[in-house]
Order: C-alpha cells, then sequence, then structure tokens
C-alpha cells in the first residue's frame, strides 16, 4: 500500500478498535507495540522508536529523537497515553515532520475516554484531503 491518505485511514481504524477493544490507562509502549503489530498484519511495513539523527550548523548528533511508528517508510505516528493532548504535543510532532522532509503525521492519544478526541492529522508542507477539523498547522492559524 503506498498512497498516504489509504495508509492513514488504516492506522486511524487499526488505532480506533485497538482503543475501543482495550481502552484508556495502557502504557504508551503497550500501544505502540500492539498497533505496530495490527499494522504489520494489514500489510504495513513498520519501524517502532526509529532513531533520527540531526545536523545543525556543522554539528552532528547521533538519534537526536525516535519516531514511536513510522508507516511504510512514509507516515509518522507520535503516540500518547495522557488525559488530554496539549498543543506541545502538536509541536513535537510537528518538528518531527519537518526535520525528516516526511509530508504527514498522525497524533494518537490513547489516554482520553474516545479516541476522537485524542487523534490529531499533523501536516508539513501537503494538501491534505481530511477534514479540516482534524488538521492542526493550517495557513491563517
Amino acid at each position: 500500500m503506498s498512497d498516504l491518505e489509504a495508509i492513514a485511514e488504516d492506522v486511524v481504524d487499526a488505532a480506533f478498535h485497538l482503543h475501543r477493544d482495550l481502552g484508556p490507562g495502557l502504557l504508551e509502549s503497550v500501544y505502540e507495540m500492539i498497533l505496530a503489530a495490527e499494522l504489520e498484519r494489514r500489510g504495513h511495513r513498520i519501524d517502532r522508536q526509529k532513531p533520527v539523527d540531526i545536523d545543525y550548523r556543522g554539528l552532528s548528533f547521533n538519534a537526536a529523537f525516535r519516531i514511536d511508528l513510522l508507516v511504510d517508510n512514509i507516515l509518522l505516528i507520535e503516540i500518547k497515553s495522557v488525559e488530554k493532548l496539549h498543543a506541545a504535543h502538536a509541536k513535537q510532532l510537528l518538528t518531527y515532520l519537518k526535520l525528516t522532509g516526511q509530508p504527514l503525521g498522525l497524533l494518537v492519544n490513547f489516554g482520553g475516554a474516545t479516541l476522537k478526541e485524542g487523534l490529531r492529522r499533523i501536516v508539513n508542507n501537503y494538501t491534505p484531503s481530511a477534514s479540516s477539523r482534524l488538521r492542526v498547522n493550517q495557513k491563517g492559524e
């Protein structure tokens, strides 16, 4: 599967079922492990805790940060298990997108009562086809 929107749709579906079946309250690492396995079962290539190097003004930093899940080498997933998402969580994922040059990321919080309140699409130089209510960094915001 190579279509970015189809990949994102598959991730959202898998995350929805995971949240519905297990509910909130587990550690992020548990949701990450199970979501990764489910996405692999659906035929996606998954990298967990993928280290990313940063070069800044001639300085190199190995494994400066880690991507929770990288799906099919194109979609970043940042997993949280907190009561409520904060603006800093979206900013974190947007920075990851910018540093990796990837177009789209999903911020998935399994800690809320429903997944709907904990799901955000973050875009980086990408014209998404998702509903505007799911986008965080739109022009004019």
